[in-house]
């Protein structure tokens, strides 16, 4: 087996960058799809894969999967079809593959420039997949590359700095609409991740009409409390729609949370409002945009907000990308070098079986107060040996001819990483 190299990586997807949102719901993978896409893949023979699936992307990363392959997992365990896929979808090898899965992670190919969510996310599906086996050594040393180059740019540069999350884009969007926030009824439906960040910005631009709903009530119950809001049931959820200027929505579920019945109390005395979905699949149902005192967004709607801290992020993309190419080429450089590991420790073995064959051939000649001081020089010197060829090993990894002919002049077993 030859050893693995960049042209192995692998990585297909539906993001927002050319998908619409009814178009990634469809491809979204939950919990349960995530493990059925590993399962079919464990039975095809592959051995490194994980997804990313947000409400923003659906993505498949792997090693030693061909990209026509990777789509028909995806196909299969997902909603979306193969026509769609290869209308929105798109399917990058080898060192763009690398470089999207960097970008990924460090915020560059976020709807949110540096969203601060999506490196918890890419770390979720990575670690899903090894505690299933599904992730190999050179897939593991590749993500340590990743997240320490996500690391970095929080550390050696400001683009994680000043607030641009999804989160912080809904709150931006509806102030654009409601100058003050202080005065209006705002129902938050959904108390996960997105729910529990967008409640913070809320209460921090000063929205305290603020009312909590969430499928498990002791879950809106610990967000309230920490913010002295309220919490309402599920059942009453019409009447809080009714009630409402501001309605964001922000579950896991895989099917619409608010529908056209929950808008029977509102239509019964119509008022302005604005609704929200922050999720995908969408949680408001499509048809709830048709009601004419309604304003409904979606994800799509929250990719031009902007201001200050956002414009200085921009100015950070150039460095941040300096830090990939940098994390890259260290990466490829001990991968490259891999190629020569199995002669270099077919060889030290090599040495090492002579140095022992010959100590134990002497060893009824060597007084046992001497015999310790002979087999620490005998190491010493088979060592000091085998380090310049190791060196030479190392210092021409490119090269399969110098490892095989390594091989060739001390017989080895191992062949530049070939069984």
């Amino acid at each position: 087996m030859v050893h693995p190299t960049v042209q192995d990586f692998t990585v297909i997807g539906i993001n927002h960058w050319d998908a619409p949102v009814e178009i990634r719901e469809k491809f979204s993978l939950g919990s349960d799809g995530k493990s059925l896409l590993l399962d079919g893949a464990r039975r095809e023979g592959v051995e490194s894969i994980f997804t990313v699936s947000t409400c923003n992307r659906t993505e498949v990363f792997a090693m030693g999967v061909s990209t026509r392959e990777l789509i028909r997992l995806l196909t299969t365990y997902s909603r979306g079809t193969l026509d769609e896929f290869h209308r929105y979808g798109f399917e990058r090898e080898g060192e763009r593959a690398v470089e999207h899965l960097f970008k990924v992670a460090t915020g560059l190919d976020s709807q949110i420039l540096g969203d601060l969510q999506i490196v918890k996310q890419v770390k979720e599906g990575y670690e899903y997949a090894a505690s299933e086996g599904m992730v190999s050594g050179e897939m593991h040393r590749l993500m340590q590359h990743v997240f320490r180059a996500h690391k970095r740019s929080r550390n050696e540069t400001s683009l994680g700095q000043g607030a641009a999350t999804v989160a912080y884009a809904a709150v931006q969007f509806a102030m654009r609409t409601f100058d003050n926030l202080a005065y209006k009824n705002i129902l938050l439906v959904g108390t996960g991740k997105i729910g529990k960040v967008t409640c913070k910005n809320l209460v921090n631009l000063g929205a305290s009409k603020l009312t909590l709903i969430n499928r498990t009530r002791d879950r809106a119950e610990f967000v309230a409390d920490k913010f002295n809001l309220e919490v309402a049931d599920m059942e009453h959820l019409p009447e809080q729609i009714a009630d409402a200027d501001l309605v964001i929505v922000a579950t896991g579920a895989i099917e619409p949370v608010i529908r056209t019945e929950h808008m029977q109390p509102s239509m019964e005395n119509p008022k302005f409002k604005v609704m929200l979905d922050l999720s995908v699949p969408r949680n408001i149902d499509p048809k709830v945009a048709s009601l004419d005192f309604v304003d409904v967004a979606n994800m799509d709607m929250l990719g031009d907000v902007t201001d200050e801290a956002y414009k200085k992020r921009e100015q950070e993309v150039p460095n941040v990308k300096k830090i990939i190419l940098e994390e890259f080429a260290d990466y490829q450089l001990w991968l490259n070098e891999q190629r020569v590991v199995p002669t270099i420790k077919a060889l030290t073995r090599k040495f090492e079986n002579i140095r022992e064959d010959e100590l134990d051939f002497f060893k009824n000649k060597i007084s046992d107060d001497d015999y310790d001081k002979v087999e620490n020089l005998t190491r010493r010197i088979v060592n000091k040996i085998a380090a310049y060829s190791i060196e030479h090993l190392r210092d021409h990894h490119h090269s399969d001819e110098v490892a095989d002919m390594v091989s060739k002049m001390f017989k080895l077993e191992a062949k530049n990483g070939r069984k």
